[in-house]
């Protein structure tokens, strides 16, 4: 049993700097370990990458990634990252599916293993029944010539590195650079696939993620909800709209039914005098509102609204104002 003195923290400062110059140290290592894996993929790694993604973008059914220790923990966070970039993935651990979890993998699907030496015995009866039902395998080892490695129809050959571990046992470096490899075959994906904020949205609907992906058109008032008066109002009707509608600004629209302009709290204090109330609302209005389209995301208009320091916008589409969004529709959602 380890003695419970080598959880007791160091005292004086000399012992703290140490701590920082490992931890420097291992950031460093694993630094140099993912610069050695973009050099690989501008050179010999480039071809079975795009082989790799090329095979994901074509299957059919979904993709299983499958690991053990380490390695399988990378792998189900690839999974993750790709079921929710859209590509329909799973995790089978390699231990489990030699008890029956093999009957989820199809012909259709394609396997991507992660091993970094390639000789994993939990992945043996995973890879043969990859090969006698003739499903793709991809690897992702760092000895191409290992039992995963040469039954592969592709593999992934990671470059030697150097572990952060000063022992040069605990896989560090090594599962960085897994993840990194596995993050770029996502992304790579989603590009190829065009997925956008909108599709991202559909698997990301809880949270404030979700909440910043939302459209401005879920979240904006609309119809009788809208605080509208025309340019033939005197500011008297503009200040019972806003103060009926709650939102501090008034749009102004013409007889066409165009936006021509906002009468805003702002507005009224600037434009005060004895006879405001009397006063038509084209003499004090802002004649240049900031607008947004409906399907603008709400992290998108958060943005405007911070950048122009207002806590409103006028939602146009086709030049036609459909809606306003205000700051608390935002705080509601949980996007702030």
């Amino acid at each position: 049993m380890l003695s419970n003195n080598l959880s007791t923290l160091p005292a004086d400062s000399s012992d703290l700097d140490e701590i920082i110059r490992s931890a420097v140290r291992t950031v460093e290592i694993e630094i140099a370990g993912v610069q050695t894996l973009a050099s690989s993929l501008r050179g010999s790694l480039s071809s079975s990458f795009r082989d790799a993604v090329n095979t994901i973008f074509r299957c059919q059914g979904q993709v299983i990634a499958t690991g053990m220790g380490k390695s399988g923990h990378i792998a189900k966070k690839f999974a993750a990252t790709l079921a929710s970039t859209g590509t329909v993935s799973n995790y089978v651990h390699p231990a489990e599916a030699s008890h029956g979890d093999l009957g989820m993998i199809g012909a259709d699907d394609v396997i991507i293993a992660f091993s970094w030496s390639g000789e994993t015995r939990e992945l043996v009866d995973l890879v043969a029944y990859s090969r006698r039902f003739n499903i793709k395998l991809i690897a992702v080892t760092s000895n191409p010539l290992s039992t995963l490695g040469s039954a592969s129809d592709v593999c992934l050959t990671i470059p030697k590195l150097t572990e952060a571990c000063p022992n040069g046992l605990a896989p560090t470096t090594s599962t960085t650079v897994q993840l990194v490899l596995a993050d770029a075959i996502a992304m790579s994906l989603l590009s190829l696939r065009g997925f956008s904020p909108a599709n991202f949205q559909v698997f990301h609907p809880g949270g404030k993620l979700g909440a910043s992906l939302k459209t401005v058109r879920d979240l904006m008032h609309s119809g009788d909800k809208l605080p509208i008066v025309t340019d033939a109002a005197c500011i008297a009707d503009a200040i019972i709209v806003m103060t009926e509608k709650s939102f501090g600004i008034a749009a102004v629209l013409n007889k066409a039914g165009a936006l021509i302009g906002v009468v805003t709290d702002g507005d009224l204090r600037r434009g005060l005098r004895s006879d405001i109330l009397n006063t038509s609302v084209i003499e004090i209005m802002t004649t240049e509102p900031i607008v947004i389209g409906a399907k603008v995301t709400a992290a998108q208009a958060l943005n405007e609204m911070n950048s122009a320091k207002i806590t409103a916008l006028m939602v146009v589409d086709d030049n036609k104002l459909v809606g306003i969004l205000h700051v608390h529709d935002l705080l509601r959602t949980g996007v702030i």
